[in-house]
């Protein structure tokens, strides 16, 4: 069994060999045998499509349709007309053979043959003449062979008698006796042989010329699509090649912009680098500084007297004041953030490539079709024709756009809005002038509009006659209309370039706006940012600064404030102090500098808990405070009786 699929046409000169000779099985390529036919209309043979079907269904090996199939055979109905078309080709093959002479004859070249009905055998032309024109013959029925073949479905094969009638209710040959047996309704549907043959050459003569026109359809729309397959084949091509060389020129460009945004970047971070090291290196400097005046007060209120703090401590706090009003730079300059604009640069040196300013403005002429419809996607067929009365109706505008686009539907309301707003603009004084000339057209076109469709009334449904004068004046009108439509679109085209301009620069103008309000948000969330880093630095030296405030109540009581309650961290190291205050005057040396080397360390290690971005701000150590005051208290204390003494 054959099982090849029929391959479709596979290039144009194809369509001359699509005529296959209409016996012969499109799969085994050979004779029909048993043909059976499929709800597609394509025939094959039973042998082919035998073992095909599935579930009562079997696919057709040419389109791929599925045809319901009925019994255990698993196969379609057979064709009985492409089964006679068969039996008749196989016939006109057969080699006729006269019963007298032996003379071999086909039945194609059969028209010297003869057939005697009571011999029920052929005969040559030259026997007939020679034994049938015996007297004994002269009852026998002889006819023409191709008469007899011809003939031979004329006997009912119920009755045996010839068909006299045809029912076109049921589509069959009728004998006499089957006509009799009809019931007579359905003999009003019988005409007689010749006037049934007359009327269905007539009806296969129409459904010929129909399948005719079908078939030229189909070959022009082959053609057609086979031309727009290569058209496509050749647009892909350049659309590829356009792709590529546009990719390619992004990335030059992109590779070129971003070469000289690593520039700026790097720029950028040597020149923040120098500035914070530079600051960094102030910073350093004054740091020592601070460090060696609190140690210097620390040792000048632990061996200072009275009389020698009144002469030089005054001068140790204008000193102390003057280092504080000097303008340190605690705080960063500038920002660490780098900032290229990247997004901004890389887009900016990607626009003339993909030509953004021209697609604005071709958007305004073409409209927004919506989002994946361009014209590519539209096919716009290769011949269009439109004649009214004759006349075809090209113009310059309609070669400028052959593709008439409906306008917007909210065109109107927003062109009522521009104009009412009051804006003296170019564009608001081109719509204002605009709409008077485009209601004048719009209103001379309805008038018009309206005579055609009362003669169209009057022809198609009240049948007056109509003026030849008047379906001039008409077509004139319209003539004239037209040159205004075109004249007027012809000056809105001389302004897109103007308005193009200023459509640029609106646009860069709000591009502009865009990055500074972009910018300001991006100042905003940094100030924000800066605010809690000084709300987190302020959280972490607070309680330094409530314990230092609490020892300097406790040292001066004129500053504290009577509601206030001490610190007991404060008040148990005072009282420490107050127990182990050492009398000598060399463990009070010793005592500071171990003070002054635990005041050190101490330091050292608020500074490592502090951050970074946190302000170096070291306080004096109240324990070392309170320590060398009470010291110095104490030898007071101890240098008061002596004196006593010594004035007793």
């Amino acid at each position: 069994m054959s099982g090849g699929i029929f391959s479709p046409l596979d290039n144009l000169c194809d369509l001359d060999n699509a005529n296959c000779h209409p016996l012969v099985c499109y799969l085994c390529h050979e004779q029909y045998e048993h043909p059976c036919l499929l709800d597609c209309y394509h025939t094959f043979c039973a042998s082919c499509l035998r073992g095909r079907a599935t579930d009562s269904r079997l696919t057709c090996p040419l389109c791929g349709q599925q045809s319901v199939v009925k019994g255990s055979n698993g196969l379609p109905p057979v064709d009985r007309l492409l089964k006679f078309l068969v039996d008749s080709s196989a016939d006109c093959e057969e080699v006729v053979q006269c019963a007298n002479c032996d003379l071999e004859c086909k039945k194609q070249d059969m028209e010297g043959m003869y057939y005697c009905n009571t011999c029920n055998q052929p005969l040559c032309s030259k026997c007939r003449e020679d034994t049938h024109k015996a007297k004994m013959f002269t009852r026998h029925e002889i006819v023409s062979l191709v008469k007899r073949t011809k003939d031979i479905h004329k006997k009912c094969p119920l009755h045996e008698e010839p068909y006299i009638m045809f029912s076109t209710e049921k589509k069959s040959m009728l004998c006499i006796n089957c006509f009799r047996d009809m019931q007579v309704e359905s003999r009003a549907h019988c005409i007689d042989i010749e006037t049934a043959y007359m009327q269905g050459c007539e009806k296969l003569d129409q459904a010929v010329m129909a399948v005719k026109e079908l078939q030229t359809s189909t070959r022009e729309a082959i053609i057609l699509l086979k031309a727009m397959i290569e058209e496509v084949q050749s647009n892909v091509d350049e659309e590829e090649t356009a792709i590529n060389t546009l990719f390619n020129s992004m990335q030059e460009k992109l590779a070129e912009r971003k070469k000289m945004l690593l520039k700026v970047a790097k720029s950028q971070h040597e020149e923040k680098e120098k500035a914070f090291k530079e600051q960094l290196s102030h910073l350093a400097a004054l740091l020592p500084t601070l460090q060696v005046h609190l140690v210097t007060c620390s040792a000048f209120l632990s061996s200072a007297n009275k009389s020698e703090f009144l002469d030089l401590g005054y001068q140790l706090m204008e000193r102390l004041q003057k280092i504080v009003k000097l303008p340190h730079r605690l705080r960063p300059a500038q920002s660490s953030k780098i900032n290229t604009e990247y997004r901004s640069e890389f887009a900016r040196c990607l626009e003339p490539l993909l030509m953004l300013n021209q697609r604005r403005s071709a958007s305004v002429t073409t409209g927004s079709a919506g989002p994946g419809i361009n014209n590519s996607n539209v096919m716009v067929p290769l011949v269009t024709s439109l004649t009214v009365s004759g006349h075809a109706a090209s113009s310059d505008m309609a070669l400028a756009s052959p593709v008439i686009r409906k306008p917007i539907s909210h065109r109107y309301i927003s062109t009522k809005v521009l104009l009412a707003e009051g804006g003296d603009t170019p564009f608001t004084e081109h719509c204002r002038n605009y709409e008077d000339t485009y209601k004048t057209l719009q209103v001379e076109l309805q008038k018009l509009k309206d005579q055609v469709q009362e003669l169209h009334r009057d022809l198609t449904k009240h049948h007056s006659l109509i003026k030849t004068d008047t379906m001039g004046d008409i077509l004139q009108k319209s003539l004239q209309v037209d040159l205004q439509i075109t004249s007027e679109y012809s000056s809105v085209e001389t302004m897109r370039s103007m308005f193009e301009e200023i459509w640029e620069e609106t646009y860069q103008r709000v591009a502009n706006e865009q990055e500074i309000y972009e910018a300001q948000l991006h100042d905003l969330l940094q100030l924000k940012q800066e605010n809690s880093y000084l709300t987190t630095i302020t959280k972490q030296i607070a309680p330094y600064i409530r314990s230092i405030a609490k020892v300097k109540e406790r040292l001066e009581p004129r500053l504290q404030e009577p509601q206030e309650l001490l610190d007991d961290r404060t008040e148990s190291m005072l009282k420490i102090y107050e127990d182990n205050a050492a009398p000598a005057d060399t463990q009070h040396r010793n005592n500071l500098t171990c003070s002054n080397e635990d005041n050190r360390e101490k330091i050292t290690d608020n500074r490592e808990k502090l951050d970074n971005r946190t302000l170096n701000i070291l306080p004096e150590d109240p324990l070392m405070k309170a320590k060398d005051h009470y010291r110095t208290k104490q030898r007071n204390g101890m240098e008061s009786p002596n004196r006593k003494e010594l004035t007793a």
